[in-house]
C-alpha cells in the first residue's frame, strides 16, 4: 500500500479535506495532467533521457511495436574457408602434432646387382617433429538485478537478460571468426590466423592487381600462371581447393570477361578454369573482407597488403581448434536480488601443419 505524504498546516496539524474539497482537487489534478500532454504533443517532444536504456518518454499516441531492431555484424562461415576442429583437447593449454618425414635415399640406391656382394642395403628411415599450439581459455560474465527486470518488463517486450545472453555469445562467435583470419587482435605474432602464417610463401608477381580490374588478355596470363604458382609451391604434392580473394575484388568479378561480346562474367571464367585445371567440381572462390588491406590495418606481415591465398582445404594441412565450445553457467545468486552467469571456452589460432600447401598473393593496396 502506497502512503502519500501528509500536507500540514499552518498549526503543524494535517490538513483535511472536506468530500466536496477532495472532489475539485481530484478534478483540476486530471485537467492539469491532460494540458500538459496536449502541450506535449503539440511541442512533438522526442525526449530520450538515455540513448542506450529503455527508459524513454512517450505520448498517449505513441504506439510501442513488437518487433526489435538488433545491431548487425560482418559474419560469415569460417569453417567454410578452413577446417576447424571442434571437442579435441579439452582443458589442455597446448596441442602437440606430430610431424613425420621420409628419410629414404633415391630410389635408384635399391637396385640390387646380381651376382655382387648385397650385404648391406640401402636404407629408408623416417624423421618427426612436433608443432606445438597455443589454447587460450577466455570467459566473460554478465549480471543483472531485480530493479533491472522489473524496469525493462516496463519497457514493452525487451528481455534484458535474453539480450545480454546474446551480446555476449555475438562476443564469442565474432572474436573467433577474427581470430580465424588475422589471429588475436594486438597479439597476432603469438596467435596467428589464416592471412598472417610466416611459414607460408609469398608471390608477389602473380597478382599485381585486382582481378575484377584486369583486361581480358591480363585476365588469361593469370589464369594460365595462378595454378602452376601453386603446384611449384606445394613440390607437386597438391591441388588447391579453395581461393580466397578481398571481397572488394570479388564484389567485381561479376563484369564481362568482353565488354564487346557480353557472353560470360569474370568470375564464371575464372571458376572453370581453377576447376578444370584442379580436376575439383567443388573448387570454391570465397570473398573475406579480413583480407582487404582497409580491414587489417596493423596486422604484421601483412599491413597494406592485399592478400589472396590459395590453399588446400585438409585438416592435417591447417586447421583451427575449439577444444571446449561456447558454455554457459545456470544464473545464480548469493541475495536473490542480484543474478549473474559466465559464459567460457577454449580455442586456438591457426596451425600451418604443412607450410607449401599454403601459398599467399599479394601486392600494396592502392
Amino acid at each position: 500500500m502506497i502512503r502519500r505524504p501528509q500536507v500540514l498546516g499552518v498549526d503543524g496539524k494535517p490538513v483535511k479535506l472536506t468530500p466536496a474539497e477532495r472532489y475539485h482537487a481530484q478534478h483540476l489534478e486530471r485537467r492539469i495532467d491532460q494540458e500538459c500532454a496536449h502541450i506535449f504533443m503539440a511541442r512533438n517532444i522526442k525526449r530520450v533521457s538515455n540513448a542506450l536504456g529503455y527508459q524513454v518518454d512517450i505520448t498517449t499516441l505513441t504506439t510501442v511495436l513488437k518487433s526489435i531492431t538488433e545491431q548487425k555484424f560482418y559474419t560469415i562461415p569460417f569453417a567454410t574457408y578452413l577446417p576447424v576442429k571442434v571437442g579435441e583437447g579439452a582443458w589442455s593449454n597446448f596441442l602437440l602434432n606430430y610431424r613425420s618425414f621420409d628419410g629414404a635415399s633415391p630410389f635408384e640406391d635399391g637396385i640390387l646387382q646380381t651376382g655382387a656382394d648385397n650385404a648391406r642395403l640401402a636404407t629408408a628411415t623416417a624423421a618427426v617433429d612436433s608443432v606445438t599450439t597455443e589454447v587460450f581459455n577466455w570467459a566473460k560474465g554478465l549480471g543483472w538485478n531485480i530493479i533491472e527486470l522489473y524496469q525493462a518488463s516496463k519497457s514493452g517486450n525487451w528481455d534484458i537478460v535474453t539480450s545480454k545472453e546474446k551480446a555476449r555469445k555475438r562476443n564469442w562467435d565474432l572474436g573467433l571468426q577474427q581470430t580465424a583470419f588475422l589471429g588475436l587482435k594486438g597479439n597476432s605474432t603469438r596467435c596467428r590466423g589464416l592471412l598472417n602464417q610466416p611459414s607460408a610463401n609469398v608471390d608477389t608477381t602473380t597478382i599485381t592487381e585486382a582481378i575484377s580490374g584486369m583486361t581480358s588478355a591480363e585476365l588469361n596470363t593469370f589464369a594460365k600462371n595462378i595454378v602452376q604458382a601453386y603446384r611449384s609451391n606445394s613440390t607437386f604434392t597438391a591441388y588447391p581447393t579453395h581461393f580466397i580473394i578481398p571481397e572488394s575484388d570479388f564484389n567485381g568479378l561479376g563484369s564481362q570477361m568482353s565488354e564487346d561480346f557480353p557472353l560470360r562474367t569474370k568470375m564464371s571464367i575464372l571458376l572453370e578454369v581453377f576447376q578444370l585445371i584442379t580436376m575439383n567440381q567443388n573448387f570454391k572462390i570465397l570473398p573475406v573482407a579480413y583480407a582487404d588491406a582497409a580491414q587489417h590495418v596493423g596486422i604484421t606481415g601483412i599491413d597494406g597488403l592485399q592478400v589472396y591465398t590459395l590453399l588446400n582445404y585438409d585438416e592435417d594441412s591447417l586447421r583451427m581448434n575449439i577444444p571446449v565450445d561456447y558454455t554457459n553457467t545456470m544464473q545464480n545468486t548469493l541475495d536473490g536480488f542480484n543474478f549473474q552467469s559466465a559464459g567460457y571456452g577454449q580455442f586456438t589460432g591457426v596451425t600451418l601443419l604443412r607450410p607449401l600447401e599454403l601459398l599467399y598473393f599479394t601486392y600494396t593496396a592502392p
